[in-house]
């Protein structure tokens, strides 16, 4: 069983954070949390191990030695699940900003340890060339270079998860979404995204 650090971030998804989770602990890995505010907006964070901004820069002026939370974070962990992970921050991990913990923890990353990205969005996001050129060139810095960009979603994410290592992305579903439009976007169900790092527990 592994340490396993959810990323939440803003999307809708979110909401789901609490369940996923409490069906980490059921399998019996440790579990916390690092939220970006924008994913605050749809759980309730009281009673879970989460950890934002706030807690990384609150008022009191840093002091030599004080504890840098997102490296903290990144020690503790065996295993980064971002899930739900919205086009804002796919956007940022794929170019490198680190403007929040969240994104800080990903920048500051040991790419010996696995990373699994759950994208879940609108279905015209999830459609939009940036998204899959995003995703391409974060798997090309897991190794999965070279994977064209006119394959179909399916056979691209395929490619990605066959090339890189300690890297996986679990697809968005089709559904009908939040915001009443039907298609690609809904967040993968959470049984698939605990098996998912159990499955990367276990090659890692």
């Amino acid at each position: 069983m592994a340490n396993v650090l959810i990323g939440a971030t803003g999307s809708v998804a979110a909401v789901k954070v609490p369940a996923l989770h409490e069906a980490l602990l059921a399998a019996g890995h440790a579990v916390k949390i690092v939220a970006t505010d924008a994913a605050l907006h749809f759980f309730d964070p009281a009673g879970l191990p989460v950890s934002r901004d706030a807690d990384e820069w609150p008022a009191e002026r840093y002091q030599r030695d004080d504890p840098v939370l997102h490296i903290e974070l990144r020690k503790w962990a065996d295993l980064f699940l971002l899930a739900p992970l919205d086009a804002n921050t796919l956007a940022k991990l794929a170019v490198g900003l680190s403007d929040n913990c969240l994104t800080c923890v990903w920048r500051a990353w040991d790419p010996a340890k696995p990373v699994i990205l759950a994208p879940a969005m609108n279905t015209l996001m999830w459609t939009n060339a940036f998204t899959k050129r995003h995703l391409r060139a974060i798997g090309a810095d897991f190794g999965a270079s070279h994977v064209p960009g006119h394959l179909d979603d399916a056979t691209l994410l395929a490619q990605i998860n066959d090339r890189a290592k300690n890297f996986r992305i679990v697809s968005p579903v089709e559904k009908k979404l939040a915001c009443g439009d039907t298609g690609i976007g809904g967040l993968a169900e959470v049984a698939d995204l605990v098996q998912a790092v159990g499955e990367m527990c276990r090659s890692a």
